[in-house]
């Protein structure tokens, strides 16, 4: 048997039939979408039939992508913080109800933090305590129910800037995600570190990767091959993090996910 690793994909809950075979032949990792949307953890129910349906059977790594939409995890004011937090559980109760072990939230961290932060002595500490603050009842939950949530970088240009929230929670219900195409966007417009760079920073705290192309002018979500991130290098550093990632092709077109791991396949990285 190959030691390559083995590609999961990001795939709505309608698609998952197309996939089945394919999901179910390796146990691919498997990440689930709609989860984001406030309507639907509204009214999960139907979504969550449809997905147990499905997967009977399959024996994979089961994750969601969890609410992001109109906030910032470093929401500084009290009022709207509980808001905020009732989203984020009800993600949770998704991953409960389907047994997912990984939630993925998106970090606040962006270009004006690089250049502002330092402003003042105690503003990256700052910046730490609020996002913390808005996870603590989300980080309980998740350790007791066994769900990791991982940070993903949006418009990140400093790996540390997450690395610091997860070192200061100190808990491994709170992990790092690196998505590919937005460590490309910034590298190529703000002069971030490029792919591999984001992914050997988070060492052993790697919890979650998101597998998309680009080049390098927008968030593309290409199929893997169709932009210029150099894969060699990206699955190089993957092979020097203490971890076992989630990996997660996450492209527009759910129809392309089989070409991309087809993809890394050809070049020898993975399977």
């Amino acid at each position: 048997m190959s030691d390559l690793p083995v590609i999961g994909a990001q795939l709505s809950v309608l698609d998952l039939a197309r996939h089945r075979d394919w999901l179910f032949a390796k146990d691919r990792d498997l990440e689930l979408p709609e989860f984001c949307m406030g309507d639907i953890l509204a009214q999960p129910a139907p979504f969550i039939e449809m997905a147990q349906k499905t997967l009977e059977g399959w024996h994979g790594r089961l994750g969601i992508h969890g609410p992001f939409a109109g906030f910032e995890l470093d929401v500084k004011d009290r009022e709207i913080r509980p808001v905020v937090q009732r989203r984020i559980d009800q993600a949770l109760d998704v991953c409960e109800a389907l047994g997912a072990v990984q939630m993925v939230l998106h970090s606040p961290y962006d270009r004006w933090d690089e250049c502002n932060l330092d402003n003042t002595l105690a503003g990256r500490d700052k910046r730490v305590s609020a996002i913390l603050d808005t996870l603590e009842p989300a980080l309980t939950r998740a350790r007791d129910i066994g769900v990791q949530i991982v940070l993903e970088n949006i418009k990140d240009t400093d790996p540390a800037d997450r690395m610091a929230v997860v070192a200061a929670a100190d808990t491994a219900a709170l992990a790092l995600s690196v998505d590919t195409g937005h460590a490309h966007w910034a590298h190529w417009v703000d002069g971030a570190p490029p792919a591999d760079r984001f992914i050997s920073a988070a060492g052993s705290r790697l919890g979650h990767v998101h597998l998309q192309d680009t080049d390098g002018w927008a968030d593309r979500h290409w199929a893997l091959g169709e932009g210029n991130i150099v894969w060699p290098a990206v699955f190089k550093a993957l092979a020097g993090c203490d971890a076992r990632p989630h990996l997660i092709v996450e492209i527009n077109e759910f129809d392309r996910v089989e070409d991309s791991v087809a993809h890394l396949e050809a070049l020898g990285l993975a399977q």
